[in-house]
């Protein structure tokens, strides 16, 4: 008599493990990127003067940046329930991250305080090598699960 393997130990769709690498990183990504849309939604004057303090400070466009960030954070999690979602939205958020990163280059200088540009550069470069690692991992688990 065969025994039935439980949910967690049944391989998921498309051979990747239900709880990847990549499965973990999607989930965390897109929750920093739904709870930074909620906050600058909610309270942009808070998010500018604790992550944003760059230039004049303008709500509306801190609210459009958050249509943004929670259109992204909504992509990565439906990346992670749906494997054919996973490279383009990792592609889309490392070029989107990359490019982000690339202004806050620009501007390292012109946050008050002074640190907080610097800082700002360096985690969103990490989290943009972090992106380009996941991309990779995903475009590998996809390679394998399409067989020959």
């Amino acid at each position: 008599m065969a025994m039935q393997a439980s949910a967690a130990q049944q391989p998921a769709r498309h051979g990747a493990p239900p709880w990847s690498t990549v499965t973990v990183g999607l989930a965390a990504f897109a929750a920093v990127e739904l709870a930074l849309a909620v906050m600058m939604a909610a309270a942009p004057h808070a998010f500018y003067v604790a992550i944003g303090p760059f230039g004049a400070y303008n709500p509306h466009y801190i609210r459009d940046v958050a249509s943004f960030e929670a259109a992204l954070g909504v992509a990565l999690l439906i990346a992670v329930r749906r494997p054919a979602w996973r490279v383009p939205v990792l592609a889309l958020a490392t070029i989107q991250f990359a490019l982000h990163s690339l202004n806050h280059l620009l501007d390292v200088r012109n946050a008050h305080p002074a640190w907080a540009g610097y800082f700002d550069l360096i985690t969103l470069t990490a989290a943009t090598l972090l992106l380009a690692r996941l991309w990779r991992a995903a475009s590998i688990e996809s390679e394998g699960s399409s067989g020959p």
